[in-house]
């Protein structure tokens, strides 16, 4: 069933409606008197085949001084299995320069949101695309309306970027006898992705073209995990750009028995007491000092202290109290109860108590009423209470108003890939397979082993309670790449949060380290490895 094809000044091409329900197409062919195909069986009507939709537009923008001209395609692609069934239709907005250099050589960013579970929007809206939402930096948003604005920090001038919902997130759904659990799942989710990106490159005759991973938060577990299927699809990259990562769950989840992740969570914790006054020295007059003092203190003497459990002496466990008042600014009665062990959501709730504020997860610079009192975790977490109206309605209003979708779907920002699969489809390095929490660390060297020219950016908002920075760079630390190919890792910090280009003032920063990143990449020979 097709919609009516239409036109205006910026359109150039039609759209065709999204799978029906069986239902609707019974509807349809009461409405119009056209005959049901693919019947099978006792008789039952099958629904058609989905066809690939697309809605096209063009614009211009400036970006660092150039003009630049691009298409915006909101568009799917089939998936489809051996049998060539269709499996799942799979949404993208792509944005693709139509003037300056043949697009064949242009390089390409596939880019999302991560979740599990969360569609592409908050990157599209945020930086990747050539229009963003206005928020503030620190703070409540107001109502709407939503500003929205010519986004001159991205890199459309310099590389055509695609924004891709899995399946499950925006548009995207299953199709034909397929099931949301086929694609649910680390290796499932990553197998799903490597068929849509081989479509891509063949729809749009982009297989010469260099090529991107980006993706944010549970987004950098997915582009580990792609990374490897698409090499064994063929398909090598040029680089992985990695946003608030998270490769070892073991780092943020405090699973019982595991000393890492108070370890490497510690000197967040110094960052954010610093930054809302609350350390008992005061504030500090050299931050990056002290910032590299906890750091050594806490892989060394914190992390011995924890590993002698129940037999540390009581004097060094008094001194490592101490320390960690003065690191923290949680009280020494509170450290003593926790057992020096203190999780990211309880030290959200406890830092601000006597203020009634906690403070956030995703950005611990936003505040908010703590609600409860006595309570041990926050009922809610200020930064994603402040701006998540403002994403979803500005992308809506965007994606009707300028980008001119018309189809019958609503756009679904996140919740409905559930339950996600953990376990995996492969062995791990002993033999043994999944042992619970998911690390695909090993996944990420494993491309970069077999790819030796494959290079990493790590991008850590330091504000981040929900994927701390020094939980990403000891995961990198602890990869087991060779000397070499563990320079192949460059690393930028931004004194911003979880989501760090909602900062006005960070977005020349993000820009000048992605186009620096793409730009010396995305050429060949010795050219790639010179810094």
């Amino acid at each position: 069933m097709h919609l009516l094809a239409r036109s205006s000044s910026s359109s150039v091409s039609s759209a065709s409606s999204p799978l029906p329900l069986l239902a609707a197409a019974l509807l349809s062919w009461l409405a119009v008197a056209v005959p049901v195909v693919g019947q099978e069986g006792d008789g039952e009507p099958q629904p058609p085949d989905p066809q690939p939709v697309e809605w096209r537009t063009s614009h211009s923008t400036t970006v660092g001084g150039t003009q630049v001209q691009y298409d915006a395609v909101v568009g799917s692609v089939i998936l489809r299995d051996d049998e060539e069934k269709p499996t799942a239709e799979l949404f993208y907005t792509a944005y693709l320069r139509t003037n300056g250099a043949p697009s064949g050589q242009r390089p390409l960013v596939f880019a999302y949101n991560g979740g599990p579970g969360s569609a592409s929007f908050w990157l599209h809206m945020g930086i990747m695309g050539p229009r963003r939402v206005v928020t503030p930096n620190v703070g409540q948003q107001a109502p709407p309306p939503y500003p929205l604005e010519d986004n001159a920090y991205t890199v459309l001038d310099v590389a055509d970027i695609v924004m891709v919902d899995p399946v499950g997130t925006g548009f995207s759904r299953p199709a034909g006898e397929a099931e949301g659990k086929d694609f649910w799942g680390l290796d499932e989710d990553a197998a799903s992705l490597t068929q849509f990106v081989r479509r891509f490159l063949s729809q749009y005759g982009r297989w010469n073209s260099p090529r991107y991973l980006l993706g944010e938060s549970y987004g950098t577990t997915r582009s580990a995990v792609l990374a490897r299927h698409l090499q064994g699809a063929n398909i090598d990259l040029n680089g992985i750009v990695l946003v608030s990562a998270v490769l070892d769950f073991n780092t943020i989840l405090f699973p019982e028995g595991s000393i890492v992740p108070f370890v490497v969570n510690l000197p967040s914790y110094t960052l954010v007491a610093a930054y809302h006054d609350a350390l008992p020295d005061g504030s500090p007059e050299d931050l990056d000092a002290l910032l590299a003092e906890v750091e050594q203190w806490a892989i060394g003497e914190y992390a011995t202290a924890l590993f002698a459990g129940s037999t540390l002496d009581p004097q060094r466990r008094e001194a490592v109290i101490g320390k960690l008042h003065r690191y923290t600014g949680l009280s020494p009665e509170y450290l003593d109860k926790a057992d020096l062990r203190v999780s990211a959501p309880e030290f959200e709730q406890e830092l601000l108590r006597e203020r009634g504020l906690v403070v956030g997860r995703l950005d611990a610079r936003f505040t908010g009423p703590t609600g409860d009192r006595l309570g041990t975790i926050p009922s809610h977490d200020p930064q994603s209470t402040a701006i998540s109206s403002a994403y979803t309605s500005a992308f809506n209003a965007y994606l009707r108003d300028e980008l001119e979708y018309d189809g019958e779907r609503e756009y679904t920002p996140s919740g409905m890939a559930r339950p996600w699969s953990w376990e995996r489809l492969r062995g791990g390095r002993n033999g043994f397979g999944f042992s619970g929490v998911p690390n695909v660390g090993p996944d990420l060297a494993e491309a970069m082993v077999r790819n030796p020219r494959l290079e990493v950016l790590l991008i850590n908002g330091v504000y981040d309670l929900a994927t701390p920075y020094f939980a990403a760079v000891w995961t990198m630390d602890n990869l087991g790449l060779p000397p070499d190919l563990r320079d192949n890792i460059e690393r930028s910090d931004f004194a911003a949060g979880h989501m760090m280009y909602v900062d006005q003032e960070l977005l020349p920063q993000w820009r000048e380290v992605l186009v620096d990143f793409i730009e010396r990449t995305s050429g060949g020979g010795a050219e790639r490895k010179s810094r």
